[in-house]
């Protein structure tokens, strides 16, 4: 398990290891916050939101959730929590992008995996 701290440090490495292009119009910036946060849909309490892409009247922003993270990855060793959250990076920095280009392929995708889990939870 890393703290709080050493996972931001992880995540700054990581923006900073992208394409400055990528985070343009991202005024809101990357943010890391303390709380888990539980997925709405979550039917037994086991579907978390490891990070978010947000979009509203103060601009658009990239929200990470240490508590969601330490829940999911906590068991991992260093190098493959770094994998992690450089997919989850990846993931959030390519909404912003789709949204930017006026596309939701993502958005498509994360809602099939959504309904995916509810399947298996066998809620239709």
């Amino acid at each position: 398990m890393i703290t709080f701290e050493e996972c931001g440090r992880i995540l700054d490495e990581i923006a900073d290891s992208m394409p400055y292009e990528l985070f343009r119009e991202l005024n809101g910036g990357i943010s890391l916050l303390p709380q888990q946060k539980l997925h709405p849909k979550a039917v037994d309490n086991d579907l978390f939101i490891l990070g978010e892409y947000i979009r509203n009247s103060l601009g658009n922003a990239i929200v990470f959730y240490y508590g969601s993270i330490n829940r999911v990855f906590g068991h991992l060793n260093y190098c493959e929590l770094y994998k992690q959250l450089t997919k989850i990076m990846r993931h959030e920095v390519r909404h912003h992008n789709e949204y930017l280009a006026g596309c939701d392929d993502l958005g498509v995708y994360d809602k099939e995996q959504i309904e995916n889990y509810l399947k298996r939870k066998g809620i239709e």
